[in-house]
């Protein structure tokens, strides 16, 4: 079945204004055209694509997901023609990739910029987004790659490696009764105010679900963006936080802290770096994918099962 795009685009259209007269004129369509484009597609897919309303039109389940196929393709197309624009001014591949707030912190930039040393060639774009955005973001075709913690959201849609793994510590002011301890469990700190990241952010989430599995709250005082704002916060005596170990040690050398161990199963994270499911990945993404995972693709079949794992070391990687 054959598809062009300014039916495709039709349909986006009248989506987004809800009015088949409307979404006609955005396309720059006459109205009788557009209903005939319309009235032919929803023929040929066998389906109802938009319910008529009073106030206008209303996308059926099927046309939800013939939307989102269009998006997709519309994102797969602007990458295409940004790519291939590239390479009028030297530049030979373009990377999108999204990762989450940890990630960035904590273990990414290093291998980014050796990644950017090796292959001057590929303009790297970052974006900070939390593991749950990031994978729709990936699966959707919006991004080439992301690096992001479990849960994996998008299994079907997602191959995913072990990347790397880090370890969450607890952060007080100085002086406080918790700093003074050697390691400390999940409990004992619910009884505090805690200074978290946004609402969606991967940890956040997952502090919440601990506190809820012990079956109390989580005192979340205040949530910010950024780990520096958390560590100015808790150096005021707002409250405590929980970030990764890696981030802690260079905060700690910025502002007045003092860093606990958790004792906590869960304390290791283990980042995952994935990539949209299909059978042959453009040549710039594997060949990142490849450098951040060297046996990425070492072997043919199926990718190694998320749990459990074990995570190479990388030559980038410089001690923290």
């Amino acid at each position: 079945m054959r598809f062009d795009l300014v039916t495709l685009n039709l349909v986006l259209a009248i989506a987004e204004t809800r009015s088949i007269t409307r979404g006609a004129e955005r396309e720059h369509l006459a109205l009788a055209a557009a209903s005939k484009r319309l009235s032919d597609l929803e023929t040929r897919l066998g389906v109802q694509l938009f319910e008529r309303r009073a106030r206008g039109v209303e996308p059926t389940a099927a046309g939800l997901a013939l939307i989102r196929h269009i998006r997709s393709l519309h994102a797969s197309l602007h990458a295409m023609e940004e790519e291939v624009a590239e390479f009028s001014r030297g530049i030979r591949g373009h990377l999108r990739v999204v990762a989450n707030a940890s990630a960035i912190a904590e273990c990414l930039p290093p291998d980014l910029a050796a990644f950017s040393r090796a292959h001057p060639e590929i303009r790297i774009s970052l974006e900070d987004q939390t593991s749950a955005e990031l994978q729709r973001s990936v699966a959707e075709g919006a991004a080439d790659v992301g690096i992001f913690v479990p849960p994996l959201l998008e299994p079907a849609r997602l191959q995913t490696w072990p990347y790397r793994d880090g370890t969450l510590v607890l952060i007080t002011p100085a002086g406080h009764a918790l700093g003074r301890q050697a390691a400390v469990r999940f409990a004992d700190l619910l009884e505090h105010d805690f200074i978290g990241q946004h609402t969606g952010a991967a940890l956040q989430q997952m502090l919440l679900a601990q506190a809820t599995e012990l079956g109390r709250p989580l005192r979340a005082r205040m949530q910010v963006r950024g780990f520096d704002a958390i560590a100015q916060l808790v150096e005021a005596g707002l409250g405590i936080a929980l970030m990764p170990s890696a981030v802690a040690q260079r905060l700690a050398r910025l502002f007045r802290l003092e860093i606990v161990a958790l004792d906590e199963p869960w304390a290791r994270r283990d980042y995952l770096v994935g990539v949209r499911a299909q059978d042959v990945p453009p040549a710039v993404v594997r060949r990142f994918v490849e450098f951040l995972c060297p046996d990425a693709f070492a072997a043919p079949g199926p990718p190694p099962p998320v749990s459990p794992v074990s995570f190479p070391s990388h030559p980038a990687e410089t001690p923290s």
